[in-house]
């Protein structure tokens, strides 16, 4: 079933949905960084365990990639606007420039700014689908 074959208020609610699991997503993002952070900091861990694992970032990207794709390519051609797409674009480049430096600060500056980026462009298109 597409998503034009389902009722207009299924869409919204739908549309809606999409937009607040990427902004769920974005906030455990954040938490993992800071978890990251704490556990490095007080605890003098490497990173080969479970919370510092490449392969965690890929995939939340991959997820963050296709939860905006679907939420904010869907609300863009709705709605029209192009700031919550162009914000939210942005933020995924920070994300991705994140996975090809190494470890520390500035990989977590950029993932943090990053997550940011990508909540406010589905706020923004939550917002802009409201009206």
């Amino acid at each position: 079933m597409t998503p034009d074959a389902l009722p207009p208020a299924s869409r919204t609610s739908l549309r809606r949905r999409i937009d607040q699991i990427g902004i769920g997503l974005a906030g455990l993002c954040a938490v993992h960084c800071l978890a990251t952070l704490v556990v490095i900091s007080a605890l003098g861990l490497g990173g080969h365990f479970f919370l510092f694992n490449e392969n965690i970032h890929r995939f939340g990207l991959a997820l963050a990639l296709a939860i905006a794709a679907v939420a904010i390519g869907w609300g863009l051609l709705r709605h029209g606007r192009i700031l919550p797409f162009a914000i939210a674009l942005g933020g995924l480049a920070l994300m991705a420039a994140a996975l090809l430096i190494p470890h520390g600060a500035n990989e977590f500056v950029l993932t943090l700014a990053g997550v940011a980026l990508v909540s406010l462009g589905h706020l923004l298109n939550l917002r802009a689908t409201a009206h």
